[in-house]
Parts: C-alpha cells; structure tokens; sequence
C-alpha cells in the first residue's frame, strides 16, 4: 500500500515539476489560473464519480467549516502561486527547501497551536530549521529561499485549518476551489482583455496541455491521501521525502540552477534536521 503514496511523493518531486516547467512558457500568473480551474473540474467529477455530494452540501451548511475552507482556500491558493512562481523562475531547489522543512515546520506549528507533545529529538530538528534560516538571514539574506519559506508556511498554515475542521480531503479541496474560481476568473478575464493569455480555443494541443495542470494536482494528492488512510502517517510521513529529493536533483542536475555554499551548509543543517526527524518518526510508529 506504500506503493500509492510513493507514487504521489514521486509524482509531486518529479513528474509535476517536469510538467510545471514545461507550459510554464505561458506565464506563472495564467498557469496559476488553469490550475486552479481545471482543478476544480476534476474534483466537481471526482466527487460525482465516488457519489461524495452529500458530504459537500453538509459542509455547505456548517458555517464554521465554510469560513475555514475559505481561510484554507486562500492559503492553497498563495502555496500554489509561489510554487509554481518557483518553477517557471528557476528556484525548484528554493522550493524543495520549503518540501524539505514542512513535516518539521508542521511538528512546530501543531506543538503551537494544539499543545502536541514534542521531544527531544524533535525539538532538535526544529532548532536545526531555525539555525539555517538564520545562517542564510546573518551570512547572505539574498540567499534565502524565500520561495520555500511561502510554500512551507502557507502549507504549514493550510494543514493546521484542515486539521482544525477534519473534513473530507478532496471535498474540502473541491470547496476550496469553488472559493478561489472567481477570483482566478477575474484574473484570466484582466489577462486574456490585454491580449496576454496563451489559452486558444483554435489551438487543441495547447489545450490539451493547460488542461493536464488539473490531473496533475488532484491525481498525486489521491494517491498520497489515500497511502496514509491506508498505512498511517509514520510510513507515509517518511516517503514524502521522496518529493524534495527529486525536486532538488533536478533543479540542480538537469535544470543546472545555481547552488552556493551558502545554501550548501544551510541545506546540510535541513538534512541533519529531516535525518533526525525520521529516526524518531520511524521509532515512534
């Protein structure tokens, strides 16, 4: 059943960034707009296919629920924007500093704000976090990921709400989605009136291609989402490093970004932070 969720690590680091980078000729802001659209639209198929619309109009009616999806929505909308900002401007190593930091940041967010128990070990990796951000602020602030930092703290931010409110996944996702459409509407009708937009009805293979920033999104977090249900988040916890890994071989091998030596030895402290942090998650499941 780990096979599930390593193929959505895998597809995440490796097949989304390959694709992501590929149509990101059309611009970062338009592609956050298809993404966002035809996400939706799968996700308005999925939940008719696996018969989910009783769930969706019941958390329609919780006005709590709506109110944190709509917190939720904003903050999956600034992940996916600066994420794939980070692609199209060749920072996927920036951005797999956020991937790699996440897990701990979360373990730091939940200690916060739901009084979660932290030991020693995880405190450690923590402080290790802490310290490389700050090696990047005190050495060279010009070399801080910021990219990463957003995409760690909005996900962070985003996982805390859904944790909050434990609503059905791709449910909760597709609400999101209804939350942020219009605003991606109004974005694509300001892009498309100036004549910027890449998006042309006359043209199917470009269509084709926009229309896949839809599966792209929905089908790996199936597939991660449904490993943890399946296996626990210990297990899957461990295999979501599979994303950052392929993120940064990339950008740095077949992408050829730039890698100082600065962000070498910040990145050396994130990797002796996530070392310790799976030690003590495989010790603890």
């Amino acid at each position: 059943m780990l096979f599930r969720s390593s193929l959505g690590s895998f597809w995440w680091g490796f097949i989304g960034v390959i694709y992501f980078e590929y149509v990101s000729f059309i611009g970062h802001i338009e592609l956050v707009v298809h993404r966002c659209l035809w996400t939706g639209l799968m996700l308005i198929i999925t939940t008719t296919i696996f018969t989910k619309w009783n769930i969706f109009f019941e958390i329609m009616q919780n006005k709590n629920y709506m109110f944190a999806l709509f917190i939720s929505g904003f903050l999956i909308f600034i992940n996916w924007s600066v994420w794939i900002y980070a692609i199209a401007t060749n920072r996927i190593i920036d951005a797999s500093f956020g991937y790699f930091i996440m897990p701990i940041l979360s373990v730091m967010l939940g200690y916060l704000f739901f009084k979660e128990k932290l030991n020693k070990k995880r405190v450690f990796s923590i402080l290790l976090v802490i310290l490389s951000i700050l090696f990047l602020i005190i050495v060279s602030i010009k070399s801080l990921p910021w990219v990463g930092l957003i995409v760690a703290l909005s996900w962070g931010f985003y996982n805390l709400v859904r944790k909050k409110i434990n609503v059905d996944t791709d449910v909760g996702l597709l609400i999101e989605s209804l939350f942020i459409l219009p605003f991606a509407l109004l974005a694509f009708y300001l892009i498309a009136s100036k004549g910027y937009n890449d998006f042309q009805l006359s043209d199917p293979s470009m269509m084709l291609f926009i229309y896949l920033a839809g599966p792209m999104t929905v089908i790996p977090l199936f597939l991660y989402v449904r490993g943890v249900e399946l296996c626990g988040l210990g297990p899957t916890g461990m295999i979501f490093y599979i994303t950052p890994t392929f993120q940064f071989l990339l950008g740095y091998f077949y992408y050829n970004e730039p890698f100082s030596i600065t962000k070498l030895v910040s990145f050396i402290f994130i990797w002796i932070a996530v070392i310790i942090y799976l030690k003590d998650l495989h010790e603890t499941n």
